[in-house]
C-alpha cells in the first residue's frame, strides 16, 4: 500500500498552509554559508550563528581572505566547526577564483564546492535562484516518505530522491522538505504518534 501523493500532500497545505526555509538568509552566498553550517546541526542553532557571521563577512571575498581560525570563534557553537570554517573559506575562494565571487546556479557547479553535496545543492538552487531540479532529502523527508510508501530506503538519500521525483508532481518538489519537516517534528516522529494523525487512515505505516 502507498499513500496517494496528492491526497497526503493536500492534507498536509491544509495543515501546514506557510512553509518557508528554516534558515535565515538575504542573499545566495548567505544561504550558501549556512547551508554549510546546517549539516547536522538544527537550524536555529546555525540561525543564531550566523547572525553574528554575516554581520562580519559580506562578500565570497572576505570569506576567501580569512583564516579559519577567524570564523571558528565566531560558530563555535556549530558542530564540526573547524571542519566547516575550513569549508566556506575554500569554497569562497572557488567562487572568488573561477565564478566572479558569485555562487553558481548548476547543480555540477555547486557540487564542487567543498561542504556542498546534492541535498545541499538542490537547496541553494531551490530557495536562492527558484531552480527546482530535484528534491531535498533530509532525515525528515526519509523517514516520513518511507512511512507513506513513497519509497524503498529510509537511509539512501539519493535513492529515495530518484524515488520521489518519480512519485511526486513537479510543482510540490520544492515543498517536500518543509512539509516533511513539520510534520516529521508534530506527528511523525521517529516514535510516531499515528493515534494522533490526521493521516492515520490514509499512511500505510511503513515500517512502523
Amino acid at each position: 500500500m502507498v499513500a496517494s501523493p496528492e491526497n497526503v500532500l493536500q492534507l498536509l497545505h491544509k495543515e501546514h498552509p506557510h512553509i518557508t526555509h528554516y534558515l535565515h538568509f538575504s542573499n545566495p552566498l548567505e544561504l550558501m554559508v549556512a547551508t554549510i553550517l546546517s549539516a547536522q546541526i538544527r537550524d536555529d542553532v546555525v540561525n543564531a550563528a550566523t547572525t553574528n557571521l554575516f554581520a562580519q563577512y559580506k562578500t565570497a571575498k572576505d570569506y576567501a581572505n580569512a583564516e579559519t581560525n577567524d570564523i571558528v570563534p565566531i560558530i563555535k557553537n556549530i558542530t564540526y566547526a573547524n571542519t566547516k570554517a575550513k569549508h566556506i573559506v575554500e569554497a569562497c575562494q572557488i567562487l572568488v577564483k573561477k565564478h566572479q565571487g558569485q555562487v553558481p546556479k548548476t547543480m555540477t557547479e555547486l557540487v564542487e564546492l567543498p561542504g556542498i553535496g546534492r541535498k545541499s545543492a538542490n537547496a541553494i538552487l531551490q530557495n536562492a535562484f527558484g531552480i527546482v531540479e530535484g528534491i531535498v532529502v533530509d532525515t525528515h523527508v526519509l523517514r516520513v516518505c518511507y512511512r507513506f510508501g513513497w519509497t524503498t530506503s529510509n537511509t539512501n538519500a539519493v535513492k529515495s530522491e530518484r524515488e520521489l521525483m518519480g512519485i511526486v508532481p513537479h510543482n510540490e518538489w520544492k515543498n517536500i522538505p518543509g512539509l516533511m519537516k513539520r510534520h516529521g517534528r508534530a506527528l511523525c516522529t521517529p516514535v510516531p504518534k499515528c493515534k494522533e494523525c490526521f493521516l492515520n487512515q490514509l499512511c500505510p505505516k511503513k515500517g512502523v
